[in-house]
């Protein structure tokens, strides 16, 4: 089993990638992104997951409503050639109507929720995100409920961590004063 591990796996581009989606080689139920060229199929949505990405968008918008950035939920952001997958919320610069013709490809601050996919979101993800500079990225751990805060990228790590509980509060870089209560984040 280990040697079929290594064997040299087909990278895709992006451009492949959306030519597959556009030519529906996926199913219009499959739950798929493309990251690192690997297409990975996202784990399916509970319940109570669902209601931590309303949550969490919920919260960002209320606090960066001025900021002139857009707040996005399960849609496409562009890394790189390689890699562009659906992050569960991405706060981008501008509005809505900016990314008609081309999905993003920079985002200020990423936020994964994890219930399954802890190590996927705390590993690839995490470095996807670093390799990208994006300068923020949160991991809503909804079985431990916290939500672990990394800034700083640097050579596909995060240089900065910390791990704030549901009493905690989060200050997002973009906007250093607005106040976030973690609690307010869990379902």
């Amino acid at each position: 089993m280990e040697a079929l591990l290594k064997l040299p796996r087909h990278r895709f581009s992006r451009a492949q990638f959306e030519r597959m989606v556009e030519a529906d080689v996926f199913g219009p139920l499959d739950r798929l992104e493309l990251l690192d060229g690997e297409i990975i199929d996202m784990a399916p949505q509970k319940s109570r997951h669902a209601t931590a990405v309303t949550l969490v968008g919920d919260a960002l918008r209320v606090a960066l409503r001025d900021q002139g950035v857009t707040v996005r939920m399960q849609l496409p952001l562009v890394l790189d050639d390689h890699s562009e997958p659906e992050p569960d919320v991405a706060i981008v610069p501008g509005g809505a109507r900016d990314y008609r013709d081309a999905h993003p490809s920079r985002a200020l601050l990423v936020c994964e929720v994890s219930d399954s996919t802890l190590a996927y979101d705390r590993g690839r993800k995490l470095a996807a995100y670093a390799r990208a500079g994006i300068p923020e990225y949160w991991v809503l751990d909804l079985n431990a409920e916290r939500l672990e805060v990394f800034r700083r990228p640097e050579q596909g790590d995060y240089a900065l961590g910390s791990t704030l509980g549901a009493d905690d509060c989060v200050s997002p870089l973009v906007c250093p004063s607005a106040s976030i209560r973690v609690g307010e984040l869990l379902p």
